[in-house]
């Protein structure tokens, strides 16, 4: 005999209306923009709406945590080139790279991790887990 399944509980965010929050990068002297769509406590995955406003650049950096990006609107600018709206850029952990927008337009992006997220800069002397070139 099986029991009966109950449905599950959604999560549903209104991006259109949703208030953007600041995402403060302390090294970079940034405060980027975001909203939160979700973050799971087991696993540390999260999903955010973000923006890179015209000509920022998150400098050359690593994560524990891989991530991905799905650009909504404008062109994500990295390390190994542009990619438009519509595209998905996954970025393995461990690994340095830079990414940000073009110098004439800003970015919109969906960002995802695999896990909590962390992010350590090449050059930052006070962090014991900063990459280096």
């Amino acid at each position: 005999m099986s029991t009966p399944s109950t449905p599950v509980e959604l999560t549903v965010v209104d991006t259109t209306s949703a208030s953007w929050q600041g995402f403060p990068v302390e090294f970079i002297g940034a405060n980027l923009e975001h909203v939160p769509l979700m973050d799971d406590p087991e696993t540390g995955m999260m999903v955010l709406k973000m923006v890179y406003r015209a000509g920022f650049t998150n400098p050359w950096h690593s994560h524990s945590c891989a991530h991905g990006v799905y650009v909504l609107e404008g062109v994500l600018n990295t390390h190994q080139g542009d990619y438009p709206a519509g595209s998905f850029v996954w970025f393995p952990e461990g690994g340095v790279m830079q990414h940000g927008a073009t110098q004439d337009q800003d970015v919109t992006f969906l960002f995802i991790t695999n896990k909590p997220f962390d992010i350590h800069f090449v050059g930052d002397g006070s962090d014991p887990d900063a990459p280096t070139m």
